[in-house]
């Protein structure tokens, strides 16, 4: 199974996204924005709190043999993506729209429009949209099992490993 169609697995179901993407569809179209022709994933990380514990993805480009991957995040206001690392991904996010309060190696950041921020590899992170927010991310191939959560709920990835 290719990686697309492992997150896609693991998306919230069209009966249950409907609403969240209208709302997302109405942010881009008040910010004047297009998304790709790809099908989104709308992740509540399993937890079934999608406004407080979620985002929607929109991957552009996963290509894994040739080493990289790109793609859109989107979090809504107080939506938070949770704490992780990943032990092979290298990702840097451009913030495109609004402002997140980002979360890396124990530090709290506000990062808006413009800002840029690189995440090494297995350096724990996380955002939280203040206002709607969408982030740009350049990476090395998205590996779904590459993601380990600091929430053991999470039913997806390894096991959350403490920084040294």
């Amino acid at each position: 199974m290719d990686e697309l169609n492992k997150g896609l697995s693991i998306s919230l179901p069209p009966a249950e996204s409907g609403p969240y993407l209208q709302a997302f569809q109405a942010q881009m179209q008040a910010w004047e924005m297009v998304m790709p022709p790809v099908e989104p994933l709308v992740l509540d990380f399993g937890l079934g709190d999608f406004i407080h514990t979620g985002l929607i993805e929109y991957w552009i480009a996963n290509e894994v043999e040739a080493g990289y991957c790109g793609k859109y995040l989107f979090v809504f206001a107080g939506q938070t993506c949770p704490l992780h690392h990943h032990l092979e991904k290298l990702e840097t996010f451009f913030i495109v729209k609004g402002s997140v309060k980002m979360e890396y190696v124990g530090e709290t950041r506000v990062l808006s429009a413009g800002d840029v921020l690189r995440m090494e590899i297995g350096s724990a992170h996380s955002f939280t949209g203040l206002g709607p927010a969408l982030l740009l991310e350049v990476s090395r191939p998205c590996l779904v099992d590459d993601n380990y959560f600091a929430n053991r709920s999470i039913p997806i990835g390894g096991n959350y490993q403490e920084e040294k």
